[in-house]
């Protein structure tokens, strides 16, 4: 398979990389070649909650972001570059080659980095459509990563989905939301669950999205064939995230306005968006935006192994899948199977391209997803206390450097 062609930073040293645990999962890991130290940014634009900053500055001590900086910090000057919160990705399968449904707890890890070096540093990883069994098994794995604080947890996309709108999963595996099935899943995660995708219309739907609730799971609307009518049914009961808003759902028609409308016109609700240029034309996001507002967008990878990885052929589940100029589709059927994308890229068409405000997009890939996760209290914005990941970018919104909890994944080159 061909390397990456898109990679935009120099890349540090694999900061986690492990060996197996006796379990097969991976030990916790070193924070990193560059440890934490007391450091201030100087000279940045950088957004904050209150909005953008010119040549302020910003304090790190330790793993977290300090109000005021230690008189004995060491101080980087990054005039002409932008000081943005690290990016919260909700719905992600894998990257760098590797994939976070069949691959191993290595396998994870090495995804996870890819997606770091692209300024990800917080990752709930997806799995598709399998087998109860698998999916079980795979729950724990999953799980035992995000105990070690290396994902933000598991998000279960499939087997509850039509079979009207399955996409890239397998119609054999699919079933209808049986409560108790979807209780062994969260069971399985061990309290690491953060979001099930559900196609709330089929048998025991409305109920799965009343336990999740329960549970304090997100419960997540998509590849569905729900109507209307069915939809805001759905989101009275608690469901409180659209999966891939316009992707595998019916399309919005005046006479049967379907999900889509339901979805993005209830406050209740965050719309996950796939910016690449392939799953959405750029008219459907500025409607997303216009209608649902920049505080309920929150911007997603759906990424698979392919991502900062290159073309090739992959398996996704038990599908095989074609990847051709960094787009990815089933080699059987044609039907686009997640994506290529790094919220990097996703972030610089954004702003480049759709012409969207810094902030309102800052907000789509950090604050809104920390929020509907409930984490913003550590991650989210550059605020001090909370964590200190944050991504360092060029004028011209390229990486050039990326810290996690006070440790760099990526290191700037600066002059």
């Amino acid at each position: 398979m061909a390397t990456n062609p898109e990679a935009t930073a120099p890349m540090a040293t694999d900061p986690t990389a492990a060996h197996p645990g006796a379990r097969g999962t991976a030990r916790p890991a070193p924070t990193g070649p560059h440890p934490p130290h007391d450091l201030v940014f100087r000279g940045a634009r950088a957004v904050l909650p209150t909005g953008i900053t010119d040549g302020g500055q910003l304090a790190v001590e330790g793993t977290r972001i300090a109000a005021r900086p230690h008189e004995n910090a060491h101080v980087i000057d990054v005039r002409d570059h932008w000081l943005i919160p690290g990016f919260v990705d909700l719905h992600n399968h894998g990257g760098g080659g590797a994939s976070f449904t069949s691959g191993t707890a290595e396998d994870i890890l090495k995804g996870v980095h890819t997606h770091r070096t692209h300024g990800t540093t917080t990752l709930v990883a997806s799995t598709v459509t399998g087998d109860m069994d698998t999916l079980i098994a795979r729950a724990g794995l999953l799980s035992e990563l995000a105990e070690q604080g290396d994902i933000a947890g598991v998000h279960f996309e499939g087997p509850f989905i039509s079979p009207c709108r399955k996409g890239a999963h397998s119609e054999a595996l699919l079933r209808d939301p049986d409560p108790a099935e979807v209780r062994k899943l969260i069971d399985a995660a061990r309290g690491r669950a953060r979001m099930v995708t559900l196609a709330t219309e089929l048998p025991g739907g409305l109920d799965s999205v009343r336990l999740l609730v329960e549970h304090g799971v997100l419960a997540a609307i998509g590849h569905t064939d729900a109507t209307y009518e069915q939809t805001v049914e759905a989101i009275d009961a608690g469901a409180t995230v659209a999966t891939h808003l316009f992707n595998a759902m019916p399309a919005l028609s005046h006479r049967s306005p379907g999900p889509i409308t339901a979805l993005l016109e209830d406050d209740r609700v965050t719309v996950e968006l796939i910016n690449d240029g392939t799953h959405l034309h750029p008219a459907a996001l500025q409607l997303a935006f216009h209608h649902a507002g920049a505080d309920r967008v929150a911007f997603i990878t759906d990424a698979m192994d392919a991502a900062g990885f290159g073309d090739g052929r992959y398996l996704l589940g038990p599908l095989e899948v074609e990847v051709s100029e960094g787009v990815a589709r089933l080699v059987e059927g044609g039907s686009i199977a997640g994506s290529t994308l790094t919220l990097d890229r996703a972030f610089r068409r954004a702003v480049t391209i759709d012409r969207l405000p810094v902030t309102d997009v800052v907000a789509a890939l950090s604050a809104n997803p920390a929020r509907l996760l409930g984490m913003y209290d550590r991650v989210g914005s550059l605020e001090p206390g909370k964590d200190a990941d944050l991504v360092l970018l060029d004028a011209d919104f390229m990486v050039k450097g990326v810290m996690r909890k006070g440790s760099w994944v990526v290191k700037p080159q600066l002059p």
